[in-house]
């Protein structure tokens, strides 16, 4: 258990820079729900989708590459320069190309006359590439609060300027009519503020990475690289595959609906997933803390069981936020304007989706630890079969609902694989009984609450509570090592208000 409550401790750590800063800046989404119409909205949705997608290319599997080879390597600091220096390098060549042939990329994302888009789009991009490495050298030194400051002020710069941006020049034009504003508004909000605000914040998070970036010896080693790259390759497959389930939804909405809805579509879809943004924090959270981790842990004797209980845990974690959010469907709902309400129903397969998707990146422990990361790609590949195959079956048929189902499809099936496969390379005894329980658990507290016969809000909220806290009840009631910790805690709680 000591290892446990290290990874929860590191997983608590990165999370108040994942989870209350991602909170934070989601905040924004109500804002873009009632200030853009969906059809704008559907720029932003749109473009981050592609910013996901390139955001994979442009780091290539080197993250983890990085982390294998500082754990297994000699001269740690000899991989981290060549990481850095290899990341660097592409990353120029990247912005060299978009940059100079920004009006073709325009016209070929179907943008002609907004290269401004393009500009900021591949501004972005650049930075984040370039802020990667130093980030994963911080993971690796467990500096996990210098982690944590400095994502908390990329997200605190990124808000503060969508609100000066979006909220206060608008206003102040308005107000005063003075001139020099008409650059960043004319009286309405502008979509790229977004981007703006966005590439500010890029901007400064770099400039505070410099002395992580510092700590690198002007080496790089080919041989090295090669072998990274080789490790790391499979990983881009497997990067590109899960960025391709996640966002090819969202651009195949805008070319499979037709022309007139589209747009509007995409925007009221784009938004609504961001509902499932809760579950994917966590699970952002806990990738943060347990990669390094999974990894120190391999060379143990009882690291299969350590991964199991992992396991367990982070599964209890993802069905209890998914019946929370399912049963407070009535208070999440107001997260999005009235005008996106229309997609609530794709809530609950992007949450489960989401669930099982956390629950693959556990079981994928098995291929990065023996180095048999193919595996990891060709189930991503599969996902992505399923993914493409779905979005063009069901989109035509029943809109933006065939994406949520695609969604859920898509990561049901690289969990089961995941499992199937890992099982005969590097089993764990992972407890399916519980895992099954507490899934149908969930899904039928779920159930029950959506079939209460209250009409009254309040009522429905204070019946739903109570079904919570009984599934909350039964879990610790099925966990006794849970219910040691909660009760240890209760304690130390106790006793620091009494020696104050």
């Amino acid at each position: 258990m000591g290892t446990i409550k290290q990874l929860a401790g590191q997983t608590a750590v990165y999370g108040m820079s994942s989870i209350l800063g991602r909170i934070l800046n989601y905040l924004l989404v109500p804002l873009y729900t009632r200030v853009f119409l969906p059809h704008e909205a559907a720029v932003y949705v749109e473009l981050y989708a592609y910013m996901a997608f390139l955001a994979v290319v442009l780091t290539y599997g080197m993250e983890t590459a990085f982390f294998r080879y500082s754990e297994t390597g000699k001269d740690a600091g000899k991989v981290y320069s060549t990481t850095l220096f290899s990341v660097f390098f592409s990353t120029l060549l990247f912005l060299a190309m978009t940059l100079v042939f920004r009006d073709t990329v325009a016209n070929i994302l179907g943008y002609q006359g907004q290269t401004e888009y393009i500009i900021w789009f591949a501004l972005i991009l650049g930075l984040d590439a370039l802020s990667a490495i130093p980030f994963a050298w911080l993971r690796a030194r467990n500096k996990a609060l210098r982690f944590a400051i400095i994502k908390l002020v990329n997200i605190g710069i990124n808000i503060s300027f969508n609100l000066l941006l979006i909220v206060v020049v608008p206003w102040l034009f308005g107000k005063t009519g003075f001139g020099w504003l008409s650059h960043f508004s004319e009286g309405t909000p502008r979509v790229s503020s977004i981007f703006i605000s966005n590439f500010l914040a890029s901007l400064v998070t770099l400039v505070l990475l410099v002395p992580a970036i510092r700590n690198a010896a002007p080496v790089f080693d080919t041989r090295l690289w090669k072998n990274m790259f080789r490790y790391a390759f499979p990983l881009l497959i497997f990067g590109l595959a899960g960025i391709v389930n996640e966002t090819i939804d969202r651009i195949l909405l805008r070319h499979l609906l037709p022309p007139e809805t589209a747009m509007h579509s995409l925007g009221i879809y784009g938004m609504c997933f961001k509902i499932s943004v809760f579950i994917v924090i966590f699970i952002q959270a806990f990738r943060y803390a347990a990669e390094p981790f999974f990894f120190k842990q391999a060379a143990r004797k009882d690291a299969p069981e350590t991964y199991a209980r992992v396991m367990n845990y982070f599964s209890i974690v993802c069905f209890l936020m998914f019946s929370g959010i399912m049963l407070f469907m009535d208070v999440v709902k107001h997260f999005v304007g009235p005008g996106y309400h229309d997609g609530l129903p794709i809530v609950p397969m992007l949450l489960m989706g989401h669930v099982f998707l956390g629950i693959f990146y556990n079981l994928s422990v098995w291929y990065k630890i023996t180095g048999k990361t193919r595996y990891g790609a060709w189930i991503s590949l599969a996902g992505v079969g399923v993914t493409i195959g779905l979005n063009i079956l069901l989109i035509p048929l029943i809109g933006f609902m065939g994406s949520a189902w695609a969604n859920l499809g898509c990561y049901t099936l690289m969990m089961v694989l995941s499992y199937t496969i890992g099982q005969k390379h590097y089993p764990i005894p992972y407890d399916l009984k519980k895992f099954f329980l507490y899934l149908v658990l969930s899904v039928g507290i779920w159930q029950i609450g959506e079939a209460m016969p209250f009409a009254m809000q309040g009522i429905r909220l204070f019946v739903n509570g109570l079904l919570f806290v009984l599934f909350g009840g039964f879990i610790l009631y099925n966990e006794p090592e849970l219910r040691m910790m909660l009760q240890l805690f209760i304690k130390s709680a106790k006793h620091g208000n009494h020696s104050s």
